[in-house]
């Protein structure tokens, strides 16, 4: 059995970004002392206080400091979960603090929403073949597709019973679509569905030099809304945590499947494949978003790696691209290896 493409890539995610070089200007130590201070208000207050101190004295900041505001942290590929969002912080993306909170009902990004064109050397054929006739797919699928995804969240309840903790709707959709097979009228060969709930609470402390940002436990639910041989879906509980540092955004997630009858599991081997968790990595520098998300089953060996990077382009869009390697791109071929390029956009909204 041929080792899979995808272990090899896991060392690319373990390169360290060079050091920036630091600025010839000295530092006040007092601003330096503020920005050590991870609570979003009290940063915002130790700010306040200095700037009315030096106020007060008619001091004149240092050269570098006069005309610029303190720094804001790193950018946030998510989803999410992960991923790259418009907002700059796991604090922002979850309005973690009341800096940052923007009340209910108001739609947020989730999941990235990304459009690309993807090639892949061996399309998953097998699932359709029962269905020639029926879904016109011809003799075989087109290499190359256009995919595109789309997500957002919005939040339900906010300090729910008069504690720091949120209820988050979230849903995410994911499309493959056959643009390119005009012999089978370029269908739409897979679409995957995946709403959730997430009840998410702010935390504070350090670990790994990292700061843990926030706590969440959701409930997803992910189908392809197919019928016949070719459904697929799933149910899930799941523990995820956020940390942050340095410009690195690390999520990781474990999961629980809800089992199903017998009788109504699709693909009651998922898990096989698909393991019990993942983590995704991201890191920012200029502008630029390089992301790793990984999953693997210690116990059968099976997994995947999807690598990405978006860089700046225009507007509300940043270039876009991906490599994944492994089980589980789509529903459909969650115990289909496959290798897969994809190139586009990605909207920053």
């Amino acid at each position: 059995m041929p080792v899979p493409a995808y272990r090899f890539l896991l060392p690319l995610i373990l390169v360290c970004a060079c050091p920036v070089a630091a600025s010839a200007q000295p530092v006040d130590p007092a601003l330096a002392a503020c920005a050590q201070i991870v609570d979003a208000t009290a940063r915002l207050a130790c700010y306040d206080r200095l700037a009315h101190a030096g106020a007060d004295t008619g001091a004149t900041p240092p050269v570098g400091q006069q005309a610029n505001a303190p720094a804001t942290a790193p950018q946030s590929a998510a989803e999410a979960s992960s991923p790259t969002l418009s907002g700059t912080s796991l604090a922002d993306v979850w309005e973690l603090d009341a800096a940052h909170k923007r009340g209910v009902f108001d739609f947020r990004p989730h999941q990235p929403t990304y459009l690309i064109a993807t090639r892949t050397a061996h399309p998953n054929n097998a699932p359709y073949r029962p269905f020639r006739d029926i879904t016109r797919l011809g003799t075989n699928l087109a290499h190359s597709e256009l995919v595109f995804q789309l997500g957002f969240k919005l939040k339900l309840v906010e300090d729910a019973f008069d504690k720091p903790v949120d209820l988050w709707f979230g849903y995410t959709q994911n499309s493959f679509w056959q643009a390119v097979n005009q012999q089978a009228s370029s269908p739409f060969r897979e679409t995957n569905y995946q709403p959730e709930l997430m009840v998410v609470t702010p935390l504070h402390f350090s670990v790994l030099g990292m700061n843990a940002r926030f706590l969440n436990l959701g409930f997803v639910h992910q189908s392809n809304g197919q019928s016949s041989t070719l459904s697929r879906s799933w149910n899930r509980v799941y523990l995820q945590t956020g940390l942050e540092g340095g410009g690195w955004t690390v999520l990781g997630r474990v999961w629980k499947r809800v089992n199903e009858a017998a009788a109504d599991d699709d693909n009651r081997n998922i898990v096989d494949y698909m393991g019990h968790g993942d983590v995704n990595i991201t890191y920012r520098h200029d502008g630029n978003d390089y992301s790793a998300l990984l999953r693997h089953n210690f116990s059968t060996g099976r997994g995947a790696v999807q690598l990405s990077w978006a860089f700046p382009l225009a507007g509300h869009f940043k270039g876009y691209t991906q490599l994944f390697s492994g089980y589980g791109q789509s529903l459909i071929d969650y115990n289909y290896y496959q290798n897969v390029l994809g190139l586009g956009l990605l909207g920053t909204f």
